[in-house]
């Protein structure tokens, strides 16, 4: 297929907070520094009077349209990244003003954690820096305007459906998804092919379990010395409340119930923002073992606990949306470079999970991909791969994941009340004696696809129906995500086996991806067939077109059947202020 071709010097995949803060770095180490008067040009710099061309491509239809995050924001990196933020507009104004910490122990009660068994990475106070609670969708807004100011083409409503490699094996850039294909794969009277976007460095900053970065990570065995990736899935809503309940910058954390009655890791939050308006959600880790489990319907049942009803009951609704999370950390942290790019953010699972926040360590890892590229594309020999790891070891961020590394594997492997007690021993007692991390390593070398036990080992959940007051259907759920997608386009949900939902995973686990997609994307039609012998045959529907993107099926199906793809670019979830 004759497709058009533009070349740069950089793309970049994803403008999320990797993508556009090592679009940033980029395009400001390029700018040549002044001369003195009468200084001559050194001979070894090159392109100094040359820009880079650098491409950002987001498969959006805007800026932020897919970025959800809780989002307590660190602003570490941005105070690398332009330091003077606060002169400059940034949407970043809710300083965290308190935090609590709880164990919910049943519906109705809970208890505070004490400070001192908390993990001191955790506590807002610790981390020696201001944190805010922001819109991580209005700073990816605001990143690209400063992207763009500085020379970087942004082009939204692209998705990234290849990748090109030269004759090498060399990733060369990215092809886009093809626009105006119908659901049998022919084209419409709209038809337009894709773009080939070529560069001489690609970074993938897609987010968790980008389709591109399972691609290289396969391709070329970046992670043969890692552990397993873990998961979450984070489900959040935007609430206006009124305004006497309405304490901004007050941040609360919950662990123990719902989750705790079916055994399963993962906490909620409910975040003061300004303008009365409160961030709730649930984070669910993949690694769960009932099958009939829902994270939607337990994040239904946690509006319900007095911890959080007492701020929402007179609220409204008005905003909803889902995000898988990689939260592995260190020892699940794939080798980033490779032959003609450099996965970043949490396209390769830099979030750090102890402090229950990813965007400043998305953005330094952007910010040093952008060093590592730049050295190479100014050298006199340029090599294929980046030198990221270089960089990456010599930096704060490989030092905060590696102090961190074992807080989600061992909540994983010993429970929210042991694990945490180890985090907090090896973060208040063995740092704080020895200033020095534990030199002990846990590991979970187990898949969180492989963790789902069978229907007959398993008891069914009884969940409640929504009231319309704190709990709701996933369709109206849906409407408030402004989820849109073309209908009549390729299904971008892939069956690698078609009887398989319905032949294996129908008996084994009640085919779980009903339960556990938060969309209502998958479910069964029971149709009666009349005749001699009356019977009832199901039918495995994928309703595509209610997709999140969140990714979830592509991690949790058990016998990783499903295969998420992106499909024509600017179709998904709207977010406003996620």
């Amino acid at each position: 297929m004759d497709r058009e071709c533009m070349e740069f010097d950089v793309v970049i995949v994803g403008a999320g907070p990797a993508g556009l803060a090592a679009a940033c770095q980029l395009a400001m180490l390029n700018k040549p520094a002044p001369l003195l008067k009468n200084e001559p040009q050194s001979p070894d710099i090159k392109n100094n009077n040359e820009p880079l061309s650098i491409c950002v491509i987001e498969k959006g239809a805007e800026v932020g349209a897919h970025i959800l995050s809780g989002a307590v924001f660190e602003t570490s990196a941005l105070d690398e990244l332009f330091p003077k933020w606060h002169q400059m507009s940034a949407p970043i104004s809710s300083q965290v003003t308190e935090d609590h910490f709880l164990y919910l122990t049943t519906n109705q009660n809970h208890v505070v954690i004490p400070r001192f068994l908390t993990p001191n990475p955790m506590l807002n106070d610790k981390n020696n820096h201001k944190n805010y609670v922001i819109s991580l969708a209005d700073l990816c807004r605001w990143l690209a305007v400063q992207a763009e100011e500085l020379g970087v083409e942004i082009f939204p409503g692209f998705a990234a459906s290849s990748i090109s490699y030269d004759q090498d094996g060399r990733v060369s850039g990215v092809i886009t998804s093809d626009m105006g294909l119908d659901k049998t794969n022919q084209q419409k009277p709209s038809f337009e092919a894709g773009i080939e976007l070529k560069a001489k460095y690609t970074l993938f900053a897609e987010g968790a379990r980008g389709h591109l970065g399972k691609e290289l990570i396969n391709r070329f065995q970046l992670d043969h010395e890692a552990q397993p990736q873990h998961y979450a899935l984070g489900i959040k809503e935007i609430w206006e409340i009124p305004c006497e309940y309405h304490e901004e910058g007050k941040v609360i954390h919950a662990t123990g119930w719902p989750l705790s009655e079916t055994n399963t890791c993962g906490g909620s939050f409910l975040y003061h923002l300004a303008d009365n308006q409160v961030a709730v959600g649930l984070i669910t880790d993949l690694n769960y073992q009932n099958p009939y489990l829902s994270p939607y319907d337990e994040f239904q049942r946690l509006k319900h606990h007095p911890t959080f009803a007492r701020y929402l009951r007179d609220g409204q609704r008005i905003a909803y949306g889902a995000r898988a999370i990689a939260k592995g950390g260190l020892s699940s942290l794939p080798k980033q470079e490779f032959p003609g790019g450099i996965l970043i953010g949490c396209d390769a699972g830099t979030l750090n999970v102890a402090k229950i926040k990813g965007s400043h360590t998305a953005m330094k890892s952007g910010m040093l991909a952008a060093q590592a590229v730049f050295d190479e594309l100014n050298s006199n020999e340029p090599q294929s791969e980046p030198n990221y790891q270089k960089h990456f070891k010599q930096s704060w961020l490989y030092d905060e994941l590696k102090d961190t590394r074992n807080f989600g594997s061992g909540i994983h492997k010993f429970g929210h009340v042991l694990g945490g007690l180890l985090a907090s021993f090896e973060h208040n007692i063995w740092s704080s004696m020895t200033k020095k991390p534990v030199p002990w390593t846990i590991k979970d070398q187990k898949y969180d696809h492989d963790t789902l036990h069978q229907t007959n080992q398993s008891y069914k959940i009884d969940y409640p129906k929504p009231d319309g007051i704190l709990s709701f259907d996933k369709a109206s759920s849906l409407f408030l995500s402004g989820t849109q997608h073309e209908e009549n386009q390729p299904c971008h949900l892939q069956l690698i086996d078609q009887d398989i939902p319905i032949e294996l995973h129908l008996d084994l686990y009640d085919e779980p991806s009903q339960r556990y997609c938060p969309a209502g994307v998958y479910e069964f039609i029971r149709e009666e067939v009349r005749g001699g012998n009356e019977k009832q045959i199901a039918k495995f529907q994928i309703n595509a077109a209610n997709c999140l993107h969140c990714k979830t099926c592509d991690i949790k199906d058990p016998s990783q059947n499903i295969k998420w793809q992106p499909p024509e670019g600017g179709g998904g979830p709207n977010y406003q202020n996620m």
